[in-house]
């Protein structure tokens, strides 16, 4: 025991503050790595990395072998080349959302529009008719974040958002039901647009794990960009909204204005803010209700 204190001791004295900013930095790095992996399937293949490469340390402090040791020791460049092959979508995805880092506040440039509360009282009126019908939808609303090149794979529309023309949009078996709506301001860019599925581990610990391709693609499109997905399940008829990778599922109208509200208009902070802080907190650090 005294000579472990010895040695603490002795590695405390030779400390230095450059020391201390040097190892908060290493750690800052993987703390951001780590936390960016959670919940993914690249978290699970990190830990069968780490598993592997822990098991080959031990046999070799254990045994000497030499054949073993040299095999090791040579195919770790290669592991090295393979981790940013193997994690592209993950690396990607957060170099994506330290460009967006200085924009994940400001949405209100977004919000300038005079008819905003208008525009969402067409998609709260919409979904919620939507629902009781029990029609599929899925209404993807853009914020900082440009989504001109999903826009690319639908249909242009470039019409004022109304109920009657969301509800024809996704009336069942028409042209354009099969895929998102994107809005732009007050204005539906586009329909039939084929977003991104999400591979999150989200789906995996879901209670609600039957979720279909258009939960799978709101959450998709909310992991590539900062826009917010609205939902309408075609089995159920539940409202859903999708942010940043999170999904709050059945949602009555007067709750999914309050949240809209809130995204779009952090500014006025009445009761749909603080709404939104307890389910997305912070609007950047968001968990799962």
């Amino acid at each position: 025991m005294t000579e472990f204190l010895n040695n603490l001791f002795f590695i405390f004295q030779r400390l230095s503050w450059s020391s201390v900013i040097d190892i908060a930095l290493v750690t800052l790095i993987f703390f951001g790595l780590l936390y960016s992996l959670r919940n993914t399937q690249a978290m699970a293949l990190l830990r069968g990395m780490i598993l592997i490469v822990v098991l080959i340390v031990l046999v070799l402090s254990l045994v000497d072998l030499p054949a073993f040791s040299w095999l090791a020791r040579n195919s770790l460049p290669a592991l090295l080349i393979a981790i940013p092959v193997i994690f592209a979508p993950e690396i990607r995805r957060t170099l994506e959302r330290i460009g967006r880092a200085g924009t994940l506040w400001p949405a209100s440039t977004k919000s300038d529009n005079p008819n905003l509360e208008e525009t969402i009282h067409a998609v709260v009126s919409a979904a919620a008719r939507l629902s009781a019908r029990q029609h599929g939808a899925l209404i993807v609303m853009q914020r900082l974040d440009t989504l001109e090149e999903y826009a690319q794979t639908g249909v242009q529309l470039n019409a004022r958002v109304t109920p009657e023309l969301l509800l024809q949009i996704f009336y069942p078996n028409t042209p354009l039901h099969d895929g998102a709506v994107l809005t732009v301001g007050s204005q539906v860019m586009a329909a039939a647009c084929v977003m991104p599925l999400s591979a999150h581990g989200i789906l995996k610990r879901s209670p609600d794990r039957q979720m279909g391709l258009r939960h799978r693609a709101a959450l998709g499109i909310s992991e590539a960009s900062d826009a917010i997905a609205v939902v309408v399940s075609e089995e159920t008829g539940a409202i859903s909204v999708a942010h940043a990778g999170r999904i709050l599922r059945r949602l009555d109208p007067e709750r999914l204005e309050n949240i809209l509200l809130a995204f779009f208009r952090p500014g006025n902070k009445p009761r749909s803010y603080q709404l939104v802080e307890r389910i997305f907190p912070g609007l950047v650090k968001q968990r799962e209700e």
